[in-house]
């Protein structure tokens, strides 16, 4: 019988995995990972979709281990998640917009998780992730989309390293979230069945990283002026860092017309203002990528990018460096390519490769 170590977030995809994969056979040891984050019952109260992750969402996860009698474990990882809110905080610091679950999934999950994973001799890692490993002719592991067009996850899961993929199970990737839901109350999991998913970043649960940031680096000043693109002072702010590219709500600067966040200058705590036009980019310079295919160094490449979460993968030529470099041209120019945030390669539902948007053209 094949070992597979499972993380279980106390949610019910994590859960409806667990169902899915003792179904399958297979021997299950649930590990869940604590990350110092704290949450109330209130938090979790099935009106609120905001989600959390915090010791009620272990419990939730124990009480699953134990419906369906698999060994359970949580481990420590308050230190090494303190390190992703420092990057996080870092980045914004920086006039970028962090994606931290790709830095999560990339380190602890698919790192960490999966060292423990092999301390205990399993097989195989499995997440209640939307994405699937399929395998191509030869029978190599490939990264495609999940079968939900709105849950697939592939996006923040480019970074797994292809060693990795042959290792991997995401047990609900060929379900949509409904199906999911179901298959979690036929098994008796009552109380993660209609729990709400986690829409916001777990560790900002009320949404306002600006003061998550103020209070990690209350010595900072970031105040700073707003001007428009020809340097025209339009007004002042608090902190550049509540602000991000292709931001339009929330400026706190009244404007004779509708305005966006084009630039910012941590160097001068400036903030740039301009209309929708300007946001657009004909291309964009990644860097760090992880290609899970092979790909010809400095050659044109055909295939779909994909610049942020909820951005449909557009046509695109990349080119890659031999540094771990790309260059993306788009077929159509783009709106609000945001440095920081993760560029994404596809070639229909595969997943080529992706890593970080470090600037645009």
């Amino acid at each position: 019988m094949k070992k597979v170590v499972l993380a279980m977030s106390g949610g019910v995809d994590s859960s409806a995995s667990a169902v899915l994969l003792k179904r399958q056979g297979y021997e299950v040891v649930g590990l869940f990972m604590r990350t110092g984050v704290h949450a109330t019952e209130t938090d979790c109260r099935p009106d609120n979709k905001k989600g959390c992750c915090s010791a009620i969402d272990s419990n939730d996860a124990r009480r699953v281990a134990d419906k369906l009698d698999i060994p359970f474990y949580a481990l420590d990882f308050e230190r090494e998640f303190d390190q992703i809110i420092d990057y996080f905080t870092d980045e914004y610091l920086r006039g970028r917009t962090p994606n931290p679950c790709v830095v999560c999934n990339n380190w602890l999950k698919f790192g960490k998780l999966w060292e423990f994973g092999k301390q205990l001799n399993a097989d195989f890692i499995a997440t209640g992730h939307y994405a699937q490993v399929l395998r191509d002719g030869s029978g190599n592991a490939e990264l495609h989309r999940g079968v939900d067009p709105d849950k697939d996850q592939s996006y923040v899961l480019h970074g797994i390293k292809k060693e990795v993929l042959d290792h991997l199970l995401f047990p609900v990737g060929g379900y949509k979230k409904p199906e999911i839901r179901e298959i979690a109350r036929e098994a008796g999991l009552v109380r993660v069945a209609d729990k709400p998913d986690s829409v916001e970043i777990c560790f900002v649960p009320d949404g306002d990283h600006a003061a998550l940031i103020r209070r990690r680096r209350p010595e900072l000043a970031t105040a700073g002026q707003v001007v428009d693109t020809d340097g025209a002072i339009l007004g002042e702010h608090d902190g550049y860092e509540r602000f991000t590219i292709g931001q339009r709500k929330g400026l706190g600067i009244a404007t004779d017309r509708k305005r966006f966040v084009l630039e910012i200058i941590p160097e001068s705590k400036t903030v740039v203002l301009g209309d929708r036009e300007n946001l657009l980019s004909v291309g964009l310079l990644g860097k760090e990528i992880n290609w899970l295919c092979p790909v010809p160094l400095n050659e044109p490449m055909r295939c779909a990018a994909k610049i942020r979460y909820r951005h449909s993968a557009v046509p695109a030529t990349v080119r890659a460096g031999e540094d771990g470099t790309v260059t993306v041209d788009f077929e159509e120019p783009q709106s609000a390519v945001t440095p920081g945030q993760a560029v994404v390669f596809y070639d229909g539902n595969r997943v080529l490769g992706g890593g970080w948007i470090d600037s645009r053209y």
